[in-house]
């Protein structure tokens, strides 16, 4: 298999490293002048390693591959000027398909030839066109002077104007606008919206003495520079004396008047008139043969310029990174420096042998990995499926070295949480479709290279789209909610059978006692359709049940957060903090809110209407909120009216006393456990520093001598100073009252999901009661069939536009907030940068970007 083909496969990697970012490594490279273009081409083709500035206090125009640099900037505008022509006369470059490679250093002079005889022939060509269109511009402006000229002095025969024409005829020089007698005249054209200041200047300098004739053309003409369209006004303006004419004179040139030479008499204009028309149909002839002639030239080229611009771009992406290199003491070795993953750096070798063997190099260039201790970059493989899940995580902040991701937990927990709060069967469908159709049709999207950037984040996350509509179905059934309806699928396990004909017909609103008309068994799957009924008391059965549900997945949300904590000290090397951060967080929320969806659990199972024992029915079923917050203030739960005991089972109190107590000692082990550690015992990591080697090391070495070391785990901070035990305390202090005070905080912020799905059931229902209801009432006929398809179509655009657009967004957003607040504020820094590799694929797509 090719190289290529391995790196591509490579990068297609389903999941690859999603739990943790990959291992990489410093790595230098010593590679040999004439095998270094060929070398950099395959690692640009590869896109497997990000190369440091060696250079970087060096100017730019210092640099050793500058002129290279400048070569390709000529070659692009070039290409630049050929595309322009392109675009001009309507010929689109076609997309060549596969991208071609990066030229070899003896083919980079027949392209430079290439490019110049071709901007050469495209230049002539635009040239003669300019000149031909100059011309046949100046015949036109001429022609439609001498037509509207005649009519003019035509005019002025039919009106009693003899006189006028006779003075001019009596004049030799009059056709000119010369005036040996008394009255002269120019004739030409001007811009049309210049007429107005350029009859204002004609007045004041002749103080009235100047008499204009216009008239404006109805046809707009082309401009022969850019290809506009321009409007023109014909006038002649009539005068007397020599000193008047040359002010007129000077007036048109200020103005951008274009003066023709206008025969006086009848038959010299008639006839040259009919010589402007026969040299006008002439030169269109010539031009419509140029143009074939120029289309055709393009169209040849437009095949080529594709092929071109990636060229040339590849090459000063080349050149660029060349200009990162050093040169060793001795002038005949370039040496690199670039991070690559260390599963990739046989790769690495690979892309150098094939670099060396295209030029023929005797010399092999080889790489050598060394120790560090700066920071590494982040990388996570990600394909596909995964890419739009990782972006969401990076908008927040890149991972840090070697820190636990959370874009692989987030694949589930983003759109189980959304469906929460987005939970109707018939509108996670509409999501479901709509992500399945981006899916679908991928290939075709992406080939199209869409410029909407609205379009393009929802295709970036048409993955995420489809998975929130599949969870949104199944929530959707869960609540047994379709477009703010209900389906019996198994048949109701309510039997009402307590009220008579009369009861109905007398109460509008009457409650179903569960002790009489409740079988026992419950709905075999999500809610019972029965509450869809249930209009005195379903919005109160509902907000209980999805509000103790939202806290219910909200604390299991954030103690899967705080564990995923003890996976980073173990990584880090830092087993102490898990004693003194992680045993005291993780008890302070096990203690308090594990203890308040124990509560929850406890009262679901123990109290029951169909009870016998009056003690456990729901007469005697305590408040969970206010069990919770006289816990919490260390009150007394006041006993219910014929109920034995506050308590939920035995020994409650005391288990909440001392829930309490230990959860208020854990704040003390939280604050001072770590600064008193670092007093003591110093920074609970490693301290050993590493070394960036110097930068001729292993010059000597052969490649199969080279050993691979790689960097160790240790955390971002092993290279800096320590911190001050002052420092360490006030972090600590900080962060101890973030985490008691966000516990409270982020565990109400969970009551969203409850908030935003109520919202969402009762805006859909309302939708339908107040719009598709009303069609369903008309009793007019075949008309209300019309009348129904309308209003239909009226709900279900408000249902697109509203319930799902608007809600739908609504509901990312908010979780978006829950997992870059609630949950990766528990064990996430997000310190990192992310790896940028050196790719030939990313710096063409940010070009055709910027194009």
């Amino acid at each position: 298999m090719a190289p290529k083909q391995q790196y591509s496969l490579l990068h297609d990697s389903a999941m690859g490293s999603m739990f943790r970012s990959e291992e990489m490594a410093l790595c230098q490279l010593f590679i040999q002048p004439e095998a270094a273009y060929p070398s950099v081409a395959e690692l640009g083709e590869s896109g497997i390693v990000q190369f440091r500035d060696l250079n970087a206090d060096v100017n730019a125009f210092q640099r050793k591959f500058v002129n290279e640099v400048r070569r390709c900037d000529e070659l692009e505008r070039k290409l630049r000027y050929i595309r322009a022509e392109l675009l001009k006369d309507g010929v689109t470059a076609p997309d060549s398909g596969e991208p071609p490679r990066a030229p070899i250093p003896r083919e980079i002079i027949d392209l430079e030839a290439r490019l110049e005889k071709t901007e050469s022939e495209v230049l002539e060509l635009s040239h003669n066109a300019v000149n031909l269109k100059s011309n046949y511009l100046e015949l036109t402006e001429l022609r439609h002077v001498l037509e509207r000229a005649e009519d003019f002095f035509s005019e002025q025969e039919g009106g009693g104007g003899g006189e006028l024409t006779r003075a001019l005829a009596s004049d030799e020089s009059a056709a000119t606008g010369g005036v040996r007698g008394r009255l002269g005249f120019v004739a030409g054209v001007v811009p049309r919206e210049r007429v107005p200041a350029f009859e204002r200047m004609l007045w004041r300098i002749s103080r009235g003495n100047v008499f204009l004739r216009r008239a404006e053309l109805d046809q707009p003409l082309e401009d022969p520079t850019t290809g506009n369209e321009i409007f023109k006004t014909v006038f002649v303006a009539f005068f007397q004396g020599e000193q008047l004419k040359s002010r007129v004179k000077k007036v048109c040139s200020g103005f951008h008047a274009s003066l023709y030479a206008c025969p006086t008499s009848q038959s010299e204009r008639q006839d040259m008139l009919k010589g402007v028309r026969t040299r006008l149909e002439d030169l269109n002839l010539v031009l419509n043969q140029t143009q074939d002639h120029r289309h055709r030239v393009l169209l040849s080229v437009s095949k080529e310029l594709h092929p071109w611009m990636v060229m040339v771009r590849k090459m000063k992406a080349i050149y660029h990174t060349l200009n990162m290199f050093n040169m060793d003491v001795t002038k005949k070795c370039l040496i690199g420096e670039c991070w690559a993953p260390v599963r990739d750096l046989h790769l690495v070798r690979q892309a150098l042998e094939d670099g060396g063997r295209a030029c023929g190099s005797s010399i092999p260039s080889f790489l050598n990995a060394i120790d560090t201790g700066e920071l590494p970059p982040t990388f996570h493989r990600t394909n596909k499926f995964t890419y739009g899940f990782q972006n969401l995580i990076d908008s927040y902040g890149v991972a840090s070295y070697r820190e636990v991701n959370p874009a692989l937990y987030t694949i589930i927990t983003f759109p189980f949480l959304f469906a929460t709060m987005f939970g109707d069967a018939g509108h996670g469908l509409i999501l479901f479709l709509f992500g399945l159709a981006m899916v679908l049709k991928e290939k075709s999207i992406i080939a199209s290279k869409s410029k909407s950037e609205i379009g393009n984040i929802f295709f970036g996350g048409r993955y995420i789209i489809l998975l929130m509509g599949i969870f949104s179905i199944y929530t959707g059934l869960i609540y047994n909610d379709i477009f703010s309806k209900s389906i019996n699928i198994f048949g109701s396990r309510w039997v009402i059978n307590n009220f008579t004909i009369a009861d109905l017909k007398t109460y509008h609103e009457l409650m179903v006692d569960p002790k009489k008309s409740y079988e026992g068994t419950p709905y075999p799957f999500g809610m019972d359709p029965i509450w869809q009924l249930a209009e005195v008391n379903k919005i109160v059965f509902l907000n209980s049940y999805k509000m103790k549900l939202s806290i219910i997945f909200g604390v299991a949300h954030m103690m899967f957060g705080v564990c995923m904590s003890v996976v980073n000290h173990v990584h880090f090397g830092r087993p102490v903090m898990i004693l003194l951060e992680f045993v005291p967080q993780i008890v302070f929320l096990l203690l308090l809110f594990g203890y308040l969806v124990t509560l929850m659990i406890v009262k679901w199972f123990k109290y029951a209407a169909t009870n016998e024992e009056f003690q456990y029915t729901e007469a005697c079923a305590p408040s969970v909120l206010i069990t919770f917050i006289n816990m919490m203030l260390f009150g007394k739960d006041e006993v219910l009216e014929n109920c034995v005991s506050a308590e939920m089972f035995p020994y409650q109190s005391q288990i909440q006393l001392v829930c309490v107590v230990v959860a208020l000692l854990c704040i003390p082990v939280l604050l001072l456990g770590k600064p008193l550690y670092v007093l003591f015992f110093g920074h609970p990591h490693a301290t050993h520093h590493k070394s960036n080697g110097d930068i001729n090391q292993g010059l000597e070495l052969q490649p199969e001598m080279v050993e691979v070391t790689t960097p160790s785990a240790g955390p971002p901070q092993a290279h800096e100073e320590e911190e001050a035990f002052g420092e360490v305390m006030i972090h600590q202090a900080i962060h101890t009252i973030e985490y008691v005070l966000s516990t409270i905080s982020h565990t109400a912020s969970y009551l969203r999901l409850w908030a935003l799905s109520l919202a969402h059931g009762q805006l859909s229902e309302v939708l339908w009661n107040m719009v598709l209801r009303m069609s369903f009432k008309t009793h007019v006929g075949y008309l209300g069939g019309i009348v129904v398809f309308v209003i239909f179509a009226f709900w279900a655009s408000l249902t697109l536009a509203i319930l799902v657009m608007m809600e739908g967004l609504s509901a990312f957003l908010h979780t978006l907030r829950l997992h870059w607040v609630e949950f990766m504020s528990k064990f996430y820094a997000g310190e990192g940068y992310a790896f940028q590799p050196f790719a030939f694929k990313s710096i063409l797509e940010a070009e055709d970007e910027e194009d």
